[in-house]
């Protein structure tokens, strides 16, 4: 559990890998503008000329390497679990940094231990909570150790506590944001499935399913065979005028079962409107007749005490195709199948 809460992936879409990208950039800019902060405190304050040249080499450290982070690919890096190992080495050489400096200007007396609030105010809104956690742990014990060292007293240890506490914080505050995001990614999610999901049977809507049936054309231009088979309930209406709504939709959803029962995990079967159903399989046009076949026998069986069948029409996609001509010719063929006595499948060439 520690483990994956430490190596959280960052980002899982285009958006919250800009996001991170930029929040990597402000933080770039953020330490230029500390740089040059505490170069200026170097140069205003006295000293010997040892302290004055270490502090101003550190600065000019920060200064000359951080921009170096735009070099690497982060937008790439972030949706990888080990992307936030980035984060971690920044705040560790942060850290390195703020402490060796506070130990060269005069240690527990040096206000430059300062910074490493800042880089904990940093983590708060960017960082995972128990990476905070570890973060703040190495920050506060590199204080008590590398800044304080042998002065260590009520006064350092007091700013010791303060710090501690300070993580404690900002591990809340890191809490309370990635659950606010998980919540909304959730939130979205599940509004992206509503929109695409006929609510009666629980298949793909007709948006959705043409959705794919573009991406599909495209694919079939790069040599891949696809085909669509639509089907249209013979009977159904008699189901209707029979037993009411309730049995009509109860067939539906049988239908809806019997199809995804006949296709690969890797097709889609899709509820077009009323009783009409469409399949898209990667297939030849010879496989997407024996498809055809198999789903016009499985309607027929859940449909056998009803009265119900099913008219197919199955056509390939040919490069160059869009989702609606290819539905017009699968229609053409289903009315074909219908208008010959419904039950039977017609093929029309891509």
């Amino acid at each position: 559990m520690l483990h994956a809460a430490l190596y959280r992936r960052l980002a899982a879409d285009d958006d919250r890998a800009a996001y991170w990208v930029r929040h990597v950039r402000l933080g770039i800019a953020l330490t230029e503008v500390v740089a040059v902060a505490v170069g200026g405190y170097v140069l205003l304050t006295p000293g010997s000329a040892v302290r004055t040249g270490t502090l101003l080499a550190l600065a000019g450290v920060a200064i000359v390497v951080s921009p170096l982070l735009l070099l690497l690919p982060l937008a790439k890096m972030v949706r990888d679990p080990r992307g936030v190992l980035l984060l971690y080495g920044w705040s560790l050489a942060v850290t390195g940094l703020v402490t060796v400096a506070s130990r060269v200007d005069g240690g527990a007396a040096s206000p430059m231990f300062a910074l490493l609030f800042l880089a904990l105010a940093f983590m708060a809104i960017a960082y995972p909570p128990w990476g905070v956690v570890a973060m703040g742990s190495v920050m506060t014990g590199s204080y008590l150790i590398g800044v304080a060292g042998a002065d260590v007293d009520s006064s350092a240890t007091f700013i010791g506590a303060v710090m501690a506490t300070c993580t404690v914080l900002c591990a809340m505050a890191s809490a309370n944001q990635w659950e606010a995001h998980d919540r909304q990614t959730l939130l979205l999610r599940a509004s992206e499935a509503l929109a695409a999901t006929d609510p009666l049977t629980g298949c793909l809507n007709r948006r959705a399913f043409l959705d794919r049936l573009d991406r599909a054309a495209g694919a079939a231009g790069s040599g891949e065979a696809w085909v669509v088979c639509l089907v249209d309930l013979d009977g159904f209406k008699g189901v209707n005028d029979r037993g009411g709504h309730a049995a009509g939709d109860a067939v539906l959803r049988s239908v809806t079962a019997a199809l995804s029962g006949v296709v690969r995990e890797t097709d889609t079967v899709a509820r077009l409107g009323g009783d009409e159903f469409a399949v898209l399989a990667e297939a030849t046009p010879g496989e997407g007749e024996g498809l055809a076949a198999r789903v016009r026998d499985a309607v027929a069986g859940v449909g056998a005490d009803l009265g119900v069948t099913a008219s197919v029409g199955v056509t390939a996609l040919r490069p160059g195709d869009e989702g609606h001509a290819v539905l017009g010719r699968a229609d053409q063929a289903m009315y074909r199948s219908k208008g010959a006595g419904g039950n039977r499948v017609t093929a029309v060439a891509g």
